[in-house]
């Protein structure tokens, strides 16, 4: 099981999720409680070793703006949430990126098709909410059929192990299932969630 763990923004929290087997950490670079600026970025970088994926996460900015904000931070990947197009896929490729397709479980359902990018991701109607919703109503989505494509919405240690099963995700996003406040993360829910999803 792939997983992600979203809106670290200390050394620490970096440390752990690195520790704990996580295979990709995203910093999140757009109006949130859990936003960090390109230079945080790059300091937070010296703590991913090489073979884990390190994510600008946006939401609604121009692709190019995007683009610029995670190449000053020192990022090979970019998570883009809200309206996008299959040309928007090709211009983060055309750029030397990797993309994280991100839409919502109430999306369409030409949105769920490969546009080309590295991984979907599937979150829930209110995106950073931290509400659960029907995981299961994932698993007869045509187009998610031998994808490679992340879950994510009102995940936590407890809950990630049955929301992966039942939605057959080939992986799984975290951030507020695994916090001690908003923005804070718990660096024991850290390490519960990833051993619960890899296990």
């Amino acid at each position: 099981m792939f997983v992600k763990v979203c809106g670290l923004s200390t050394p620490e929290s970096v440390r752990e999720a690195v520790a704990a087997g996580a295979d990709a950490v995203g910093f999140v670079l757009t109006a949130s409680p859990r936003v960090v600026t390109p230079s945080q970025v790059k300091v937070l970088l010296g703590g991913v070793p090489e073979g884990v994926a390190a994510v600008g996460v946006f939401r609604h900015e121009p692709v190019a703006d995007a683009i610029a904000i995670a190449r000053s931070a020192g990022l090979g990947w970019v998570q883009l949430h809200g309206d996008l197009t299959p040309e928007d896929v090709r211009t983060v490729h055309d750029a030397g990126m990797k993309l994280i397709r991100a839409v919502t479980m109430a999306a369409t359902a030409d949105t769920f098709a490969d546009w080309g990018e590295e991984l979907l991701l599937i979150d829930a109607a209110v995106p950073g909410s931290g509400e659960a919703w029907d995981y299961a109503s994932m698993v007869d989505v045509t187009a998610l059929q031998d994808r490679k494509w992340l879950l994510a919405g009102g995940l936590d240690p407890d809950t990630v192990a049955h929301a992966a099963a039942a939605s057959g995700a080939w992986g799984v996003d975290v951030s507020s299932g695994v916090e001690a406040s908003r923005g804070v993360k718990d660096l024991d829910k850290i390490r519960a969630f990833v051993k619960a999803a890899k296990a």
